[in-house]
């Protein structure tokens, strides 16, 4: 995650393919909801303008929601995801 944040500071995509994982843990306890609140919010300070499409397992597509909170999602795609689902939604607005 350090070095994607990194390479946000000197670049800033158009997209940003993610896969999701729900904070079960203490680790997440109240303060995040995923593996990728670091990154969103760092998005918010250094690429705004960055899509989001994220990857998801069926039993954790209920907490994706939460996301957009920090950042508007372009996407989610349930696993198993195939090519023209990731294509598709690369080229839509």
């Amino acid at each position: 995650m350090r070095k994607a944040i990194a390479t946000l500071k000197k670049q800033q995509p158009d997209y940003i393919v993610a896969e999701f994982f729900y904070g079960y843990g203490n680790n997440y306890a109240g303060v995040n909801i995923s593996n990728l609140d670091v990154l969103l919010y760092s998005l918010q300070k250094y690429s705004a303008h960055t899509k989001v499409i994220i990857l998801v397992e069926k039993d954790e597509y209920q907490y994706v929601d939460k996301l957009n909170d920090i950042i508007k999602l372009h996407d989610v795609l349930k696993y198993p995801v195939n090519r023209d689902q990731l294509q598709k939604s690369l080229t839509t607005d």
